[in-house]
């Protein structure tokens, strides 16, 4: 039976591609964009196949709205996407706090929004699954990119939690982690304003803001390929929580765990050694010797 696909951000990049590459299995699609007339040409050529909607993922409101309208009309939502976005440039003091909260209204709150409007149908079903566009950002962060990457390992944090929650029910979660693909990320980009004494941020921030400026059009993954890999990973029996698309993420958070793994083991003896000790000839930690008596029946049943 196909299925229904309700896609964020649709109109253009892995929105999409991922669009098309579902249209191409025999599968629904409804698309959505704060701008419903940019999906006019993805409907046009997928006639029947692919619905347009209006949304701006950050409406609370309108994002419930459009999950009723899909389950009114098809019954059920089988893959929720949440792949709307876009990215963010600046040093963490030029950061204010009104572009941070904008960034985590986009790529935690939005997602966390629709994910909370689908499962009640998920869960009726025992079935669907939820695609979260992450980031190898996600998992790493650098110079510039402290803001996107906060949002993004905020994603990656909650999807941990609800694929432990929804797989027992049937419901597949999949983080995607792309690296550098050809969209219009790069540019649909906000940017902080340099602060005073910029220049000491030239050789770090400063690389990453031409690296974003120059880098648009000529990166080097197909988005074509990546939504045919996610295509893959949900078919897949044993579908992965994480799916790194591209040489340059794989080998990005592959470097960035073993970097990890090795501040851990360097400082673990010293780590390990925080536990607290105590002897019987000290007697108990005071923080426990002075608590209050509670009896054995109060703890196994609650009456003191």
């Amino acid at each position: 039976m196909s299925r229904v696909w309700l896609v964020t951000g649709a109109n253009s990049g892995f929105g999409r591609a991922i669009t098309e590459a579902a249209v191409a299995e025999g599968d629904v699609v409804v698309a959505t964009a704060r701008r419903v007339g940019t999906l006019d040409e993805v409907v046009a050529a997928h006639g029947g196949k692919v619905e347009a909607l209006p949304l701006d993922v950050t409406d609370t409101a309108a994002a419930h709205d459009v999950v009723r309208q899909v389950v009114d009309r098809h019954g059920r939502i089988d893959v929720l996407v949440n792949n709307a976005g876009r990215t963010h440039v600046g040093a963490v003091e030029e950061t204010t706090d009104a572009e941070l909260r904008s960034l985590f209204d986009v790529h935690l709150f939005a997602p966390a929004t629709l994910t909370r409007a689908v499962l009640p149908h998920m869960r009726a079903r025992r079935s669907g699954a939820v695609v979260q566009l992450s980031s190898m950002g996600g998992q790493l962060s650098f110079a510039g990119f402290g803001a996107y990457s906060a949002t993004k390992f905020a994603l990656e944090g909650m999807s941990e939690a609800l694929a432990d929650e929804v797989r027992p029910l049937g419901i597949k979660v999949l983080i995607v982690e792309p690296g550098s693909f050809r969209t219009g990320l790069f540019g649909n980009k906000s940017e902080s304003g340099e602060i005073t004494g910029a220049a000491d941020y030239a050789d770090t921030v400063g690389a990453t803001r031409r690296m974003v400026a120059s880098g648009d059009g000529s990166q080097p993954g197909d988005p074509a390929k990546a939504a045919a890999a996610i295509l893959a990973a949900l078919n897949a029996d044993d579908t992965p929580l994480r799916l790194a698309l591209g040489d340059d993420a794989i080998d990005a958070v592959l470097g960035h765990l073993d970097t990890v793994r090795a501040d851990i083991i360097a400082w673990e003896k010293i780590g390990r050694d925080t536990r607290l000790t105590w002897s019987r000839r000290q007697g108990r930690p005071a923080h426990i010797r002075d608590a209050p008596a509670v009896s054995r029946t109060s703890r196994t049943t609650g009456t003191s």
